[in-house]
């Protein structure tokens, strides 16, 4: 278990790595900077000195590598530079935007789950088969139809045309219950779609029919055999979705006007921002690979063949050799049959799986 959960933090550690060097390639890569289109702007006017003081406080003066390690070290001192449009610490714009996002993007998850558990129950538990039928179709209709769109219905319908929720952010619960649902259905579709399939696969399994053929229900089979089995391809999917939460936030927050990192990301990538967007994205991969460390880590407790990492462990055949009794018949069909024991030298070849 020790060098399981060490393997999986080293990886979580390089895939930090590799995400952040990665990620300041492409920002670097861009055409211009706000700093460097604001010098270079014949409208700012602004002095040669005054310009080379901001390239000089920036970093922008020095090669690529070195802003590169200046700035992989200030990462580690938990230091994210400084706004090039307003002088604000990256940390602090990242610290007022965070929490909006993590109730979004929380309540987006319970919601997604909920969503996905119900309609896979249903799918394989209902007594109707146009019910199993009609949810069938669900998560297909989840998966094709853009969040954007969703969430224009949502605000039309609830906000505009029944006035349930107020059409833009005020800090309150019932203002956060439609954009939540609306960046949920983005992740329910696959869940439910992979959650029904494994639920189906799991009940044809022999020990499902035993657990029946010893008087157990359905419900007692399915909370007890089916679920736990059913839930690791789950697990897997529910890491991955954690991506697309964090991704879909982005245009649910735009739509419904709420603060969070996602209007944070589309004001820097408009004012070309490059140390927001790489605090941003590090923010994001962090979370990222957070979620998935700690699915990785309940690999174990769910099913402990994972520790095994998917080699099968045999021992070497072994030779035995015993002293075993074989019965020797001796006797006649109208006096029956006695059976005496007689030892005799038998070589056996045990595998042991």
């Amino acid at each position: 278990m020790r060098n399981y959960v060490l393997k999986r933090l080293g990886q979580a550690v390089l895939v930090l790595w590799a995400a952040y060097t990665l990620s300041y390639l492409l920002l670097s890569a861009l055409p211009g900077d706000a700093v460097t289109n604001r010098v270079q702007n014949p409208e700012a006017q602004i002095s040669p000195e005054s310009a080379q003081a901001l390239l000089e406080y920036y970093g922008l003066d020095r090669p690529l590598w070195e802003q590169y390690l200046g700035s992989l070290i200030a990462v580690f001192d938990g230091d994210l530079g400084f706004s090039l449009t307003n002088g604000t610490s990256v940390t602090e714009l990242i610290g007022d935007a965070l929490p909006s996002t993590l109730a979004l993007t929380g309540l987006a998850l319970v919601f997604g789950i909920v969503v996905a558990a119900v309609l896979a129950i249903v799918i394989n538990y209902a007594p109707w088969r146009w019910l199993r039928g009609v949810a069938g179709s669900i998560p297909a209709l989840f998966g094709s139809v853009p969040t954007f769109v969703v969430g224009v219905l949502a605000l039309q319908f609830l906000s505009f045309g029944l006035h349930l929720i107020p059409s833009t952010d005020d800090g309150s619960f019932v203002a956060l219950l439609a954009p939540a649902a609306t960046l949920g259905a983005l992740i329910s579709a696959p869940l439910a779609q992979v959650l029904s399939t494994s639920i189906a696969r799991v009940r044809a399994m022999p020990f499902v029919h035993v657990l029946h053929a010893r008087g157990a229900s359905e419900s007692y089979a399915f909370r007890r055999g089916v679920l736990r089995n059913s839930s690791l391809p789950v697990l897997t999917l529910l890491g991955l979705a954690c991506g697309e939460l964090i991704a879909g936030s982005v245009v649910t927050e735009a739509v419904y006007a709420r603060p969070g990192l996602g209007q944070l990301t589309v004001n820097a990538v408009s004012t070309q921002d490059l140390p927001v967007l790489q605090g941003v994205v590090l923010v994001a991969t962090v979370a990222y690979v957070s979620v998935n460390l700690v699915v990785d880590l309940a690999y174990p407790f769910i099913d402990p063949r994972i520790l095994v990492e998917g080699k099968t462990r045999r021992v070497p055949a072994a030779r035995i050799r015993r002293k075993v009794p074989i019965p020797v018949v001796i006797g006649h069909r109208e006096t029956g049959v006695v059976a005496v024991p007689a030892p005799r030298e038998l070589s056996l070849e045990v595998s042991m799986p």
